[in-house]
This record gives structure tokens, sequence and C-alpha cells, in this order.
């Protein structure tokens, strides 16, 4: 029998009304700051709990954004535990906990499409070391040499006596083992779920409806606070007149802070609207002279300078090749401040009480997160929950810069008991981004009599994300060498291609608009990005950049899978000879080149 959902409109529209911005979801208030789903099962290793029934939770530590991560780094983990698949539970680890055990599960970050890449191997030697733990406690159970025992699909079966014990009936005693100091994964040849088709843990819950986002919390007396910020990086609030919203119906109170002034409301509509009664002042500093025109002509600093330049790669002499070439190309390529632009705005659901403070956002690294509402708060990290939750997008954004953790958390001190949700406007987040940095390049490429290239010269102008969001030196092994962002000079530095002449330079402009990275700031570098032209706000000097992007294809015979993402993470870049001679560019004003980038000067054929 089919029934068909035909509310009526009203109904329709009570029961979908999001009061507080997001769907109306119930998130309980824990007792305590503890790993959830443990009580009813046998911790194995921090990766992996057994429940008597044979169903493993296997703890996933980083970021769920619609990547699959949530599902690709556990089957690496039940890869190696050998358990039955379909009997896998998968939930967050506590960044708490992380804390309190001492990193047991080491880096929450999801960001630079590294979660496979940078974990693959010790969430394998999680599983295998669970693997060895359970196989250990049926031999002893039995009586006989470990050796002679194996698992398969969650079931331990004893070689010589064809005796079988599930994981659930051995969890409790393997809990109690000293895990093995060295364990042996399995060969590529023996994988049976890596490089599988499996199905997403997180699409049900996403196509019906049920997944929760940071933006979805509800709990009981909860606020909603809308935040105003000031139009310029790094300006201040100078004087704030709440006159006209004060005594207005819902509005609890008004926020000044020193950097943005929120609004604190029975719900989320009537604080953003009260918001724009508020009048405030903002002390702008220097920067509220910055334009367009001036950031410009502060990266072109960096191309024209002879001093304070760092070389990120050189191989040959460039300057001897370039002036023996029978052609010589030069063009500039420049892409404005990218905003990241996820889907859900910034926000932050905070309560502080009793010296304890839990947090629910939508991030990408929940020890960031946790770390940023601890000092806001003042208390220490061992009082701090970060719940987690899926996010609405990330593409960086939520990653090294918590500022709306921050913001939200500094709202909910000021309301100590009760839970307050702080939520971005669309505005507010396009304008307040950690953008992708703007570049300024300069690139020459010398040609041969056949049109084979000979030389190639680059110099990047830009803001360090490094250098500037987490503030770390710039120097190996962190960076391609002394002074270098590896993100401001990424395929550009590390081009594969056979030419004998290169140098690659980057020129450090940190400007006063907050970066951080972006998922093109990975995936497509700033010499090989197509971009708009940006579009001026109003209220402020800064450039707020569109972008347009085509659809890649996937070459031929390309692979999604977890296999080959775990293979091609030790696979050493082949140095190719370039296919086609470069002669075919042609001298012309501002076109598109090759790569799809759009040039802002010319392409010029200086010999």
């Amino acid at each position: 029998m089919t029934k068909t959902f035909a509310p009526s409109r009203r109904r329709f529209l009570k029961q979908s009304a999001a009061i507080g911005g997001g769907l109306s979801f119930g998130f309980p208030v824990p007792d305590a700051l503890a790993q959830p789903g443990d009580a009813a099962g046998a911790e194995v290793n921090a990766w992996v709990v057994v429940r008597p029934d044979d169903t493993v939770i296997i703890r996933y530590a980083r970021a769920e954004m619609g990547q699959g991560s949530m599902t690709s780094a556990p089957m690496l983990v039940a890869e190696e535990l050998e358990c039955d698949w379909e009997k896998v539970r998968i939930e967050y680890a506590s960044a708490n906990a992380n804390v309190r055990r001492k990193r047991a599960w080491g880096d929450m970050a999801s960001v630079g499409s590294r979660t496979i890449r940078n974990s693959q191997e010790y969430l394998r030697r999680g599983g295998a070391t669970a693997r060895e733990m359970l196989i250990a406690a049926a031999a002893q159970r039995w009586g006989v040499p470990a050796s002679e025992c194996s698992a398969a699909a969650g079931v331990i079966t004893h070689a010589p006596s064809k005796r079988r014990l599930s994981f659930g009936k051995v969890a409790g005693a393997a809990a109690k083992l000293e895990p093995p100091k060295d364990v042996k994964l399995k060969a590529p040849k023996d994988w049976k779920l890596i490089g599988k088709s499996v199905k997403r843990v997180d699409i049900p819950d996403t196509v019906m409806g049920r997944q929760r986002y940071g933006i979805d919390v509800q709990l009981p007396g909860m606020v909603y606070a809308a935040v105003a910020q000031c139009p310029v990086f790094g300006g201040k609030v100078k004087s704030v007149d709440a006159g006209k919203v004060e005594g207005r119906r819902g509005i609890v109170k008004v926020v000044p802070l020193e950097t943005f002034v929120a609004v604190v409301a029975d719900n989320w509509w009537r604080a953003k609207e009260a918001l724009r009664d508020v009048h405030i002042e903002w002390d702008v500093g220097a920067n509220g002279n910055v334009s367009s025109a001036s950031l410009m002509d502060f990266y072109r600093t960096g191309l024209d300078a002879q001093t304070d330049i760092a070389v990120a790669r050189k191989e040959g002499d460039v300057e001897q090749a370039l002036a023996s070439a029978a052609k010589v190309l030069e063009a500039e390529y420049y892409t404005p401040y990218l905003a990241h632009s996820t889907m859900e705005p910034m926000g932050c659901t905070a309560l502080l009480k009793d010296g304890k403070l839990d947090v629910w956002t939508s991030t990408q690294n929940a020890e960031a997160s946790l770390a940023a509402a601890a000092a806001t708060a003042g208390v220490p990290l061992e009082n701090v929950e970060v719940h987690r939750v899926q996010l609405g997008g990330g593409f960086g954004r939520r990653g090294g810069a918590q500022d709306f953790v921050r913001q939200g958390v500094a709202i909910a001190k000021t309301m100590e008991g009760t839970p307050v949700k702080m939520l971005w406007t669309r505005e507010e987040d396009t304008q307040h981004d950690f953008y992708r940095p703007a570049s300024l390049i300069r690139m020459k490429a010398g040609l041969d009599g056949s049109g084979n290239p000979i030389a190639w010269y680059s110099r990047v102008s830009s803001t360090s994300i490094i250098a500037t969001l987490p503030r770390l030196p710039l120097r190996p092994p962190l960076a391609p060498a002394e002074g270098v962002d590896p993100q401001a000079v990424a395929s550009i530095y590390d081009i594969p291609h056979a030419i004998p002449n290169v140098r690659v330079e980057y020129a450090q402009r940190n400007a006063h608009v907050f970066v951080s990275p972006s998922w093109t700031s990975w995936r497509a570098p700033p010499a090989r990005t197509r971009t708009s032209t940006g579009a001026r706000c109003s209220r402020n000097p800064r450039r707020i950049s569109a972008c347009s992007r085509r659809p890649r294809k996937r070459p031929a015979g390309a692979s999604n899978s977890l296999r080959a993402s775990i293979e091609a993470s030790h696979r050493p870049r082949p140095t190719a000879a370039i296919p086609a001679p470069w002669s075919s560019f042609r001298s012309t004003r501002t076109r598109k080149s090759r790569s799809g980038a759009w040039c802002s000067g010319s392409i010029r054929d200086t010999r």
C-alpha cells in the first residue's frame, strides 16, 4: 500500500518552519563530558568498540561535509579488522576525549583533501591491532596458540578444531589485553573492502532529511543571536546606539563586543531584523582607506621587487636559457579574493554553565574548535565538549579560521546558563570570509627553434595563508623552501614537465584581508583558475569576488576508489616531457590560456 504525502499548506508551513534558521531537530544536553556509545560495548582500542550483538562501532575522528570520508576512513579500519561491514556503525570521536586521552585519535582536521592520504596507515594499524587482540582473546579461551586462529567477517576460527567465536563473545576479554607493539598489515592483493564500491553511510539520512547540521541545533530555552561585524578587516566597534530596539517584542539583549555587535532574541529572524535598527559606529583604522586598486599596487610590488624574494625551485640557468631562446613568451595572471560560499552559513551554538562549555558547530577541525572555545570562555580544555555534526559545506573555511566559534562562545559567555545559537546572514558570510588569497603572477617561457620549452620562470605575489592564519614559519618540511608558502606556488613550483631550466619565486605580500585555504586553492592553483572580475561591496573597500568554474572531465581510466587514493599517495610523480610544442601560443591582448586561466595583462612574444 502506498501512502501519498499531501499536507495542507498551513500544516506544511507550521511543521517545516525553522524559527532558529534550521530544521527543528532536538539535541540532548549532556550530563557529562564523555565519549558517546561506549556503555553498551567493549572498547578494544580507540578506534574499535564491539558490542555483545557483534555490532562494531568504528570511530571517525575527522569531519564529514559531503566528501565521503566518514565512509572511506572507517573502511580502512574495517579492512584490517576483518569485521562484517554490514554490522559496522560509525560514530564521531570526541574532541574532548582526544584531549583527555593524549590525542588517541591524532589529527582531527579534514582539510586539503588529506584525510585518507595522511591517516590511511595508522587507521589500518588501528584495525589490525584490534583484530590481533580479538584473536588473542579467543585463543586464550580455547587454550590454543593464536597463530592457529584467524578472523574473517567478524568471526574468529581455530583452524585445527574448526571452533568459532564471534567478535562480540571475546571483545570484553580482548579489551583487557596489552596491544601488540607491531602488527602486519594486509597486502593490497588481499584487500576485500578497500577499492570496492560501498554505500556511503551518510546518504540515507541526507536524502530523508534526517541529517543534522550545525544550523539545525535546537535546545530547551535556547535564544538566538544575529551579528554585525566591522565592514573593514581589523576594525573595531566604536559606539552602539540600541535605543530603537530596547523593549521591542522578543528582544533579549544587545551585546556590543570588541569587533562585532550581536542582537539576541527569542528567534533568529527577530534578532536579524532588530540588528538593522541598531546604529553602530565603527573604528575602521588605517585599513579603511584600502581599495582594490591599492591592493593590486601592493601585490605588484612583489612582482617588481629586487630583494626579499624567496626561491621555491631553481634548476639550471634560467637567465642564460631565456637570453639564448629562439622565442620568449611572457604573461601575467591575476586572481581576486574568492569566498568559500558554503551552503550552510557560519554559526555556533554554545552553552556555558557551571564552568563547563558545550559547543555545537559545523567544523572541519573539532580540535581547533575546542581550543578556540576554551580560550574564549576562559575554561580548561577538559571542560569543553564540541558536539560533532555534519557540515553544510566547508572547502577550508571551517578549518583553521574559528572566528564563528569564538563569536558564539563570546555571546554565550554574557548569558551563562542559557544556550545561544549564533548564525550569520549570507551577507555576513560573504563579506567576512577568510578568502582564498588574491594572487598576481608573472610567467616567462623560453622556447627553442622547434618550439620546445627550455626555460620556465614564475614569480607569485600573494598573501601567505600559513604565515597569517596558523602563523607558522615558512620553512621545510612545511614549505618547499625557506620563505615560500606551498599553497601560493602549488602546481607551479612542482610542475612535472622535463624543462631543463626552471626558477620559481615567491614574494610574500600579506594584506589585511583574512585568508584561508579553499577548495580551489588545493585543486586549482592561482595561475590556472578562471575567474570573473570582482564586484565591489558598497559598504567597504573590499573586493568581493565571484568565480565561475568549468566542470572538469575525468580522464579515461581514472578511478575514485579508496584503493587508488592510497596507492597514489605513495606513487612517485614521473617527470614528463611536454607533449606538444608551445609555439602554438600566439601573441594577443587579454585572452584565455590553454589551462583556462584569464590573463589580466597580455601574452607577449619578446623575441
